[in-house]
């Protein structure tokens, strides 16, 4: 208890009036454990009236905001006895309305005391319903003395002076049936009457009342008569000098047995002092700022200051009395009763917004609710709520750009190429900043370079690429922002015209804003972003700070991503030098090919192809696929196509072929993988001998257009098989198309393998017709690649027409197993070649066949055969059956052998040999004489090298 004194004893001395009843209140009922407490003040506005309450329901102190102080509440009793009061419980024979502050628990009430007499009285409701012990009452009353000492030290112009007023309240009693009114002697003195010349009657006070005043207050009591309902009046009576002063009355009917009203009792005060104050008051109200109204429980106006006047169009006598709800500037607002009505049934103060419809202007609107009645506040807040909104937009603006900017760091993040970075400035920059134009341009070689846009007519990019670019001058926005690391903002044509008054920089295009953003990274300036605008745009501050920032991030992403370009380039040109270049031209076959890297990655892939002429009308089509990607994998496929080329030069079997390449990559370790498919096609008979090792299968389109994948027997990769290969001999006829590719083509995370292989042989047969095969593999990539470009794995496509030997273009004899072999195979070339109008190459073959005859006399043994071949070259061919291979070697001085295969290599363009089923093969190969050279000036050479 001490502690809180002493609290309450820190209060500031300048606190006002309400603030010491708060405080006074809350520890008091603190301290007790109380539910809830009420401060009352003797006023001339009735007996007692309510100042200050905490813990109690609007609906129950709004009933007893004016308490009879004759009554028996505690209230009443502390304030008539001046000492504390205590009450247990709501007497059984006490009617409920007689009683403020309703309980079915105890409360107690202490005096507030000045100069010997109670002016009011602080009343508490206890929950338990024990009285106060002695210390709680000696606290009570010390609060309370601490209340009215600090009430003393309150200025009197802060005060409530009604609340501290002795004012005389005279008693009065009318009987209704007789009209007989009796009056106390404070009655006499309040209506100015002499008590000698007093008359008890009504009409002795009807003769005191102000003539103007009498109407309305008859009025109060003849419906206080007819209702029973408490007489409540204000009047003016006549002064003996003959003026007039203000004074209130109020009573309650007494009813006789029968239920009628036998007499009105009541009370009267003189009111000038509380009318002085309303007057103050209301003057007061009716200069403020804000448009104040009062209306009845009826919603009927019974008061309007200036401001109300001015927003609702219409004068004060034209608004009081009327309903609220007949004003046409309220009746405009459709939904603004209905509004209020609910407000006001809910008995709280209760605001919102409203919009005046001829005006335009926003107020905001506050009830609150008073006894009889609501008062309304109109509050211009039309400024207030731009600038709220104002405020909002401006953080909703920076809360978009921020998700911009963390969008467009992500993306930049994930940009891998220069283009992936235009892009996502385009697309999160542009739009936040109004923008329309987006041009990007780095260093080279001390030029400016045009790296990418948006926005831009076609025409300025091709002059911007002109030359490799723009020079770097300090004599234009681009080159200064770049030289000096600084940006340039130009917020229209004129603003860039001042900035060079020389004239010689005009803007190159129709934009008229512009902002010229350094690209800075690692402390170096590598170029510049410019961002333009179609209309005038002068940035704020904020906005060219946003803009630096991302010019930041744009820098850092585009840099990565030009090293990013730098390592691709690199990559792609190490992809081209260890894939072919080109195709060889044979006539066995006609094919094209194409290798696509997957996107969005530098690492090289370890897809290839190839295309390997051999001898006698025979050619190698392979396809195949490294497991993984980067230089590693790209090597092992750079050492398998130098593998695969020295085999199949050596014209070894193809499962031999690829044995050997499955003990090159097993040797690479245990996790080197790789897929390969051979396929030897013989054009002079239209077999295919195709092993694959872990590879898709190849497709097959029939000259009809029909497609299939032929049953080729499956090996595991290189890499994981033990040799020996299981090959599988395929008979292909002519104009057939033959079409390998690598798993990347036709398999993704969105498609499995096996309906990529039905989606290429269904695009097939209906484009197999195309005679340009480079064509034809644009259209198979486009169809099963979207975009063209695989996204996960490279791919690898070659597609092979083949073509088989006509009859006449081959002749094949045997030969005599003695010497005199090496004289038919003279004879044979001779005839055969004169057919073939070759009659250039006659002796040069004739030497040849007997040379290579004459070594398998000598060195092997029979049967002999010879073949002569004639399709783009001419091939001499003499077979054994020995398996013994011949091999080249230097002769020297002294030895009598060794010299044939020297001057076989001398007399053709290049010769070799290979196993057959029946034993081996040695051939030659010579070019074919062209039109140009004709034979001997012989017309008729000019068909040389074109069979019958």
């Amino acid at each position: 208890m001490i502690r809180r004194l002493d609290l309450l004893d820190t209060a500031d001395d300048d606190i006002t009036e309400s603030e010491v009843f708060r405080l006074a209140l809350q520890h008091s009922i603190a301290e007790l454990g109380c539910v809830g407490g009420a401060v009352y003040l003797r006023g001339p506005m009735s007996a007692l009236r309510l100042v200050s309450s905490a813990g109690l329901p609007s609906s129950l102190t709004r009933a007893w905001e004016i308490v009879d102080q004759d009554g028996p509440t505690a209230t009443a009793r502390a304030v008539r006895s001046g000492e504390n009061v205590w009450v247990t419980a709501l007497p059984t024979d006490l009617v409920e309305p007689d009683a403020p502050l309703l309980s079915r628990s105890g409360w107690f009430s202490v005096p507030l005391v000045d100069k010997n007499r109670a002016i009011g009285a602080i009343t508490c409701l206890t929950g338990d319903n024990k009285e106060p012990a002695p210390a709680q009452w000696t606290f009570l009353t010390s609060v309370a003395q601490w209340a009215m000492n600090r009430l003393r030290k309150i200025p009197e112009p802060a005060r409530l002076r009604t609340d501290l007023d002795l004012t005389p309240v005279g008693s009065w009693e009318w009987d209704v049936r007789t009209g007989e009114l009796l009056w106390d002697e404070t009655a006499m003195t309040v209506y100015q009457t002499d008590p000698a010349a007093f008359v008890p009657g009504v009409e002795s006070w009807m003769k005191v009342v102000h003539p103007d005043d009498l109407p309305s207050t008859l009025a109060a009591a003849e419906r206080t008569i007819r209702t029973h309902a408490p007489f409540e009046a204000e009047y003016r009576v006549r002064r003996g000098d003959g003026g007039y002063t203000w004074t209130r009355a109020s009573g309650h009917v007494v009813l006789d047995d029968e239920g009628q009203v036998a007499r009105i009792i009541g009370k009267g005060w003189a009111s000038d002092a509380s009318r002085s104050t309303r007057d103050t008051l209301s003057r007061a109200l009716q200069h403020m700022s804000d448009a104040f109204l009062s209306v009845d429980d009826d919603w009927r106006i019974t008061f309007a200051n200036l401001e109300a006047e001015r927003i609702l169009g219409s004068e004060d006598e034209q608004l009081f009395g009327r309903d609220l709800w007949d004003l046409p500037a309220l009746r405009r607002m459709s939904d603004l009763e209905e509004r209020c009505r609910r407000g006001a049934a809910r008995s709280t103060a209760t605001g919102f917004d409203v919009t005046m419809a001829d005006t335009g202007r926003c107020y905001d609107l506050r009830l609150v609710p008073v006894p009889s009645g609501l008062t309304l506040y109109f509050t211009d807040v039309t400024d207030r709520r731009r600038r709220e909104a104002e405020h909002v937009a401006a953080i909703r603006t920076a809360a978009e750009r921020a998700s911009r900017t963390v969008e467009l760091t992500t993306q930049l993040a994930a940009a891998t190429t220069s283009q992936d970075v235009v892009k996502a400035v385009a697309h999160r920059v542009l739009p936040p900043f109004d923008a329309q134009g987006l041009l990007v341009l780095v260093i080279e070689e001390q030029r400016l370079v045009h790296i990418g846009s948006v926005g831009y007519p076609s025409s300025f990019l091709r002059q911007m690429r002109g030359a490799h670019g723009m020079e770097l001058s300090d004599t234009d926005p681009a080159g200064q922002a770049v030289l000096t690391g600084e940006p340039r903002f130009y917020s229209s044509r004129e603003e860039w015209a001042s900035a060079f008054p020389d004239g010689e920089q005009q803007p190159p295009t129709d934009k008229e804003a512009w902002a010229f953003l350094p690209l800075t990274a690692s402390g170096h300036t590598f170029g510049v972003c410019v961002i333009a605008f179609d209309a005038a745009r002068r940035l704020t501050s904020e906005e060219r700070t946003l803009l630096l920032t991302i010019s930041a991030l744009v820098a850092h992403a585009l840099e990565r991503a030009r090293l990013y370009d730098a390592e691709l380039t690199r990559s792609q040109e190490l992809q081209e030098a260890l894939l072919p270049l080109r195709l060889p031209t044979v006539p066995e076959v006609t094919a094209a090919a194409r290798y696509l890297p997957a996107g969005q990655t530098s690492d090289v892939g370890g897809d290839w192809y190839d295309l390997i002429p051999l001898s006698a009308g025979q050619v190698a089509l392979v396809i195949g696929d490294v497991m993984g990607h980067g230089l590693p994998e790209a090597a092992t496929m750079g050492r398998l196509r130098t593998a695969l080329h020295t085999l199949a030069a050596l014209e070894l079997p193809p499962d031999e072929i690829v044995g050997h390449l499955n003990d090159i990559v097993g040797a690479l370790g245990d996790h080197a993988y790789a897929t390969c498919l051979y396929a030897l096609y013989d054009s002079t008979d239209g077999s295919c001998t195709v092993v694959r090792a872990g590879h898709p299968p190849p497709l097959v389109v029939r000259p009809d257009g029909s497609a299939y994948f032929p049953e080729v027997a499956a090996n595991p990769p290189l890499g994981a098989a033990f040799p020996p290969f299981e090959t599988t001999e395929l008979k292909l006829s002519a104009d057939s198309l033959v079409v390998l590719y690598t798993d990347g083509l036709v398999e993704s995370p969105q498609r499995e393998i096996d309906q990529g292989m039905a989606q290429l042989a269904d695009l097939l047969p209906r484009t197999a017709c195309c005679p340009d095969l480079e064509e034809l593999c644009d259209t198979v990539t486009a169809g099963l690649l979207p975009g063209g470009q695989p996204a996960h794995d490279d791919a690898a496509l070659l597609i092979a027409r083949l073509h088989t030997v006509a009859d006449q273009q081959m002749a094949s004899w045997d030969l005599s197993e003695g010497p005199e072999a090496a004289g038919e195979a003279r004879r044979h070339v001779r005839e055969q070649l004169a057919q073939w109008h070759l009659d250039d190459l006659v002796m040069t073959t004739e030497l040849l066949a007997s040379e290579l005859v004459g070594n398998v006399i000598r060195h092997a043994r029979g049967p002999i055969g010879l073949r002569l071949l004639c399709s783009g070259t001419l091939v001499c061919e003499v077979s054994d059956a020995s398996l013994t291979m011949p091999r080249i070697r230097r002769a020297s001085e002294t030895d009598e052998g060794g010299r044939g295969l020297q001057l076989i290599s001398a007399l053709c363009e290049r010769w070799g040999s290979r196993y057959t089923t029946e034993g081996k093969a040695i051939w030659t190969e010579q070019a074919l004489p062209g039109p140009e050279e004709p034979a001997d000036g012989d017309l008729s050479a000019s068909n040389a090298g074109q069979p019958g």
